[in-house]
């Protein structure tokens, strides 16, 4: 039976794909510092279980496929509290910002388009363009110069005619760069001038730690018809299980084709709505505490990886990923290996290889991405762990 040519040309999620070695190692006793993925161990707020006890309806109905009034209205009160002003109609809930990502790409590419995004970017980028039939068209970027993109002539250098869309992840995930507000108005600016949209991911935007501002390609004026947002609850509320999200835009064509999709998938969960609009309520000192602990782990992980001989790596300004090149022949191999046949005292690590965050062939086969979204003793731990396992790899 005929499998898509288009998903062929996907890949497994390199946070995912080795879920099922890690289960067998945890089966023969060993315990794993999962690294590999942005989940979160920060409680999830209060406000949040109490809206689910607090739910009585008698029917768990349907919400409208434009969203439930009390989840779009928290959402416009967050943003009008770093100075923008949105309708409701700028506003579509999604299941996460997966989905957010894969309806703007759906609604805005056709076969053989591209999409300009600066690498390493997030895996699943690539899946969902790819399901759209485009392609990415990425701007390479280097740990030694910080991962720096906002340049006008390596932008412009990648644009051509199939080119419908600039991609921005602020804060950065894989790499925790930030655009300054001069960079990210450059990038604004060459989208405008060429008529492309501008696709801000920024789901990360609360987690910055050098007190920058928390910005939003929504705060400029003069690009209302570009600019689409996602955003989640996933990361800045350590709810990541909740599955609620949004595409913003207050372009109105846009938002009017999105609603297609909307209303193909029905709605977004009605009960994790109201529970994601409780969160939205919360004192700002919240993120103070929040980014302050995620500040002590960065802190931890990049202290620990430098240690390492041979790592390569830079300290992140945002969101809680490093992104860093070991001194190993391939990450794939060396992660096979440390579920497989390493221990250190019972216990190993799983992170995300690299070669899966970039569209450059031959890039990323060294790299890999680490979350700092353990406790700062485990990843200590952790990182001790991996020097051990390099070492004993690679003298193999």
């Amino acid at each position: 039976m005929k499998i898509s040519s288009k998903m062929e040309r996907c890949g497994l999620s390199p946070m995912r794909k080795f879920n099922p070695y890690a289960q067998k190692t945890k089966e023969r006793g060993i315990k794993i510092y999962h690294l590999n993925i942005g989940q979160p161990d920060v409680e999830t707020p209060a406000p949040f279980y109490q809206a689910l006890k607090d739910f009585d309806e008698k029917v768990v109905s349907y919400a409208p496929s434009g969203g439930l009034p009390v989840y779009l209205d928290a959402v416009r009160d967050y943003y009008r509290g770093i100075g923008v002003e949105l309708e409701r109609g700028d506003i579509l809930p999604t299941t996460g910002g997966s989905e957010a990502l894969q309806m703007t790409f759906a609604t805005i590419l056709d076969d053989g388009d591209e999409v300009v995004i600066p690498e390493p970017f997030y895996p699943n980028y690539h899946t969902s363009v790819t399901l759209a039939g485009a392609k990415i068209h990425p701007i390479p970027t280097f740990v030694e110069e910080g991962y720096f993109y906002a340049d006008r002539a390596r932008v412009e250098a990648c644009i051509n005619e199939h080119t419908r869309a600039l991609f921005v992840t602020n804060p950065g995930n894989p790499t925790g760069s930030i655009l300054s507000p001069e960079e990210l108005k450059l990038m604004l600016d060459i989208a405008k001038e060429h008529d492309l949209y501008i696709i801000c991911d920024e789901v990360y935007r609360e987690f910055v730690y050098a007190g920058e501002p928390l910005l939003s390609g929504l705060q400029f004026a003069g690009y209302e018809d570009n600019v689409i947002v996602i955003d989640s609850v996933s990361k800045r509320f350590s709810a990541c299980g909740a599955r609620v999200g949004a595409v913003i835009s207050k372009n109105r064509t846009f938002m009017g084709q999105v609603m297609k999709w909307c209303q193909c998938r029905l709605a977004t969960p009605t009960v994790d709505q109201i529970a994601s609009a409780a969160l939205y309520g919360l004192d700002p000192g919240y993120f103070d505490a929040v980014r302050d602990e995620y500040r002590l782990r960065r802190d931890t992980m990049v202290r620990k990886l430098q240690e390492i001989p041979g790592v390569v790596c830079r300290m992140p300004k945002g969101a809680f990923y490093v992104m860093c090149a070991l001194p190993v022949d391939d990450a794939d191999k060396f992660q096979l290996w440390l579920l497989n046949e390493f221990d250190d005292h019972g216990e190993t690590v799983l992170f995300a290889c690299g070669e899966p965050f970039y569209a450059t062939p031959g890039r990323g086969k060294n790299e890999v991405r680490l979350a700092y979204t353990i406790n700062a003793p485990d990843i200590a731990r952790a990182i001790d762990i991996l020097k051990v396992a390099i070492e004993k790899y690679n003298a193999r």
